[in-house]
């Protein structure tokens, strides 16, 4: 008979061990629906797509978000994001989502390609790098200039990227569980964000007083308005500060660990001959199209570089769990037909890094094969939630879009000038991080060259005496 509640594992998958380790052993002894314990709650664990539908798609009121994301508190501020009601966070969000549109997402993507055109117009005509350290130096400078302002990329941006840093390092693996605690990575954090808090509140009473409005995600932000939540008043300057950090945050990382692990795994040599090589054909064919030109279609054409990074996501998710709060009990159904009843208060998590590992949904998990996303194959669509890379269902990252048009244009720009020979062994991932990137040096080798595009191939003349082919005959 089905069992009332998810069956737990031996005593072995305790809190104790690495989340991944915790699902892979956990998934291997008791399936796809399985529980720990938590101090006084359980922790049900999901893997799989057949029992991840009402993760991903439960109402705020069914599943949240709030009581299990409280440890960004500190960090984002009161007033935003997790530190208030589903109902103002869905109209905040709301804000997120009108910066991100594809009319201001074009004109995003012009200011990325200028910083990276920039940065690497600063490289030697050769030399040794670590990757993930230059493209993080990188992409916090394209981050300042599309999400924070001119003012801050031109004026203060060295100030800003360290009190930025003493955020990011106040986001400790112990946080999450005692995000008060007094420790220096804490106090660190509440004076770093204390001070972001003062350089933003001038910046936007600069905007304001001037009346100038500029293309970015800060002025968005100063625009917005409540529809229903406050009477419906304008944002205030802590709101826009929390939900500036709560931006750079979630796509500072992301970003970061998907250009660096790309670049790795397209330059390993492997995989030169074949998907680098598919990525360099296809950046010549556009580059004979349209030149050395950039912009929103045109890196929207990108089909063999974007399968690359979503096989990337697919194989190093930067979040290694993601979690809910069940305010109310819910039922799922395993591939064999068990079904099993997630109690109300339970923590209920996935993983991504552990779901994009089942062999019956990808083809030879382990393998770095970014056709898989391609015609023909496209296993991610085995069926809802097989791909969650950006998480899914209601929650999904709403910066998809802006952090795949970030890293392809990093990398484009990258290789089409640049030769780039990875040394020494392949980093292997830092599961101790709180978003799991290469661990260890990157380093790789470059060599400065202009990529060049050969002439398109002549059509054959046709023989003065071959006959004509028919209308409507096809090959």
């Amino acid at each position: 008979p089905p069992s009332p509640h998810p069956p737990r594992p031996p005593p072995f998958c305790s809190l104790s061990q690495k989340p991944l380790a915790m699902f892979t052993e956990g998934y291997q002894k008791c399936g796809q629906v399985f529980s720990v314990p938590m101090f006084t709650k359980p922790m049900v664990m999901l893997v799989g797509p057949e029992v991840l539908g009402h993760f991903f798609k439960a109402t705020d009121e069914q599943m949240s978000q709030q009581e299990v994301y409280q440890f960004n508190v500190p960090t984002f501020g009161r007033g935003v994001v997790f530190d208030v009601d589903h109902t103002i966070r869905r109209e905040q969000f709301r804000w997120f989502a009108e910066a991100l549109k594809p009319n201001r997402l074009r004109m995003y993507v012009d200011q990325m390609i200028a910083e990276a055109e920039d940065y690497f117009g600063k490289w030697g005509e050769e030399g040794e790098v670590d990757l993930l350290h230059e493209l993080a130096s990188l992409l916090i400078l394209t981050a300042s200039r599309c999400l924070l302002g001119k003012e801050v990329r031109e004026q203060m941006f060295n100030e800003v990227a360290g009190l930025f840093h003493d955020l990011d390092m106040g986001m400790q693996p112990i946080s999450v569980m005692f995000p008060y605690l007094p420790i220096e990575a804490h106090r660190k954090r509440d004076a770093a964000r204390t001070t972001m808090g003062e350089i933003f509140k001038k910046v936007i009473a600069q905007r304001r007083a001037s009346g100038e409005k500029q293309v970015d995600i800060l002025q968005a932000f100063i625009d917005a308005k409540y529809s229903q939540a406050y009477g419906g008043r304008v944002s205030n300057d802590e709101e826009i500060t929390g939900m500036l950090i709560a931006g750079l945050f979630a796509g500072q990382h992301t970003s970061q660990v998907t250009s660096t692990w790309t670049a790795l795994y397209l330059h390993r040599d492997e995989n030169r001959d074949t998907f680098l090589r598919n990525v360099m054909e296809e950046q010549t064919e556009l580059m004979r199209e349209h030149g050395d030109t950039l912009n929103f279609d045109i890196l929207n054409q990108m089909n063999n570089l974007h399968w690359s990074m979503k096989e990337v996501l697919r194989l190093h998710p930067p979040l290694v769990m993601l979690m809910r709060y069940a305010r109310q009990p819910f039922k799922v159904k395993t591939r064999k037909g068990e079904e099993h009843t997630v109690p109300k208060g339970a923590i209920v998590a996935t993983s991504p890094t552990m779901n994009h590992t089942l062999d019956y949904i990808f083809k030879e998990p382990d393998k770095f094969d970014p056709l898989r996303f391609g015609p023909g194959r496209e296993e991610d669509k085995f069926a809802p939630f097989s791909f969650n890379g950006f998480g899914g269902g209601r929650h999904s990252c709403m910066g998809e879009h802006f952090g795949y048009m970030q890293v392809k244009t990093i990398l484009s720009v990258l290789v089409r000038n640049f030769d780039i020979e990875l040394v020494g062994d392949f980093p292997v991932p830092d599961f101790d991080s709180m978003v799991v990137g290469p661990k260890g040096a990157c380093t790789a080798r470059f060599r400065r060259r202009k990529l060049q595009v050969p002439p398109a191939a002549a059509e054959p003349a046709a023989e003065a005496a071959a006959p004509a082919e028919p209308a409507g005959r096809s090959e």
